[in-house]
């Protein structure tokens, strides 16, 4: 591993401390908000992709899915990204940007990964000290 992919790492574990920690603002803690987001989420499963699972915490969202063919990665998450945010900013009485632009995205490349990212998110909120939180979705 080179030293950039290193640091991109670590640069990814630090982000994800604070996150976890509740860092930033927190509206989808919000049920409302949350529940918008959950909605938006499952509104094309089947269609466009195929949802596995999928964790909103109170700052930032996990989802496990499965692209259909024809269906860009870029396209879907416009198309979460936008909807929510003119609803959730018309809820908040916000204006502008929501979401940051960039996200990160993860190939999974075989099964005991795809275990591994199941598992991470249906323990983020544990992790991020979530007691029976209730916006975690595993496939069953």
């Amino acid at each position: 591993m080179s030293f950039s992919e290193k640091c991109h790492i670590a640069r990814i574990a630090t982000i994800e401390k604070y996150l976890d920690n509740g860092t930033g603002a927190c509206h989808l803690a919000k049920p409302r908000i949350t529940q918008i987001i959950s909605d938006a989420l499952k509104h094309f499963d089947g269609e466009r992709y195929r949802l596995f699972a999928w964790c909103i915490m109170p700052n930032h969202v996990h989802v496990l899915f499965q692209l259909f063919p024809g269906v860009e990665l870029e396209s879907v998450l416009h198309s979460w990204k936008s909807f929510t945010a003119k609803k959730v900013n018309c809820l908040l009485g916000l204006e502008g940007t929501f979401w940051q632009r960039e996200y990160y995205d993860h190939l999974v490349r075989n099964d005991d990964d795809f275990e591994r990212v199941i598992r991470y998110i249906a323990e983020n909120s544990a992790k991020g000290g979530l007691k029976n939180w209730p916006w975690v979705w595993i496939q069953p």
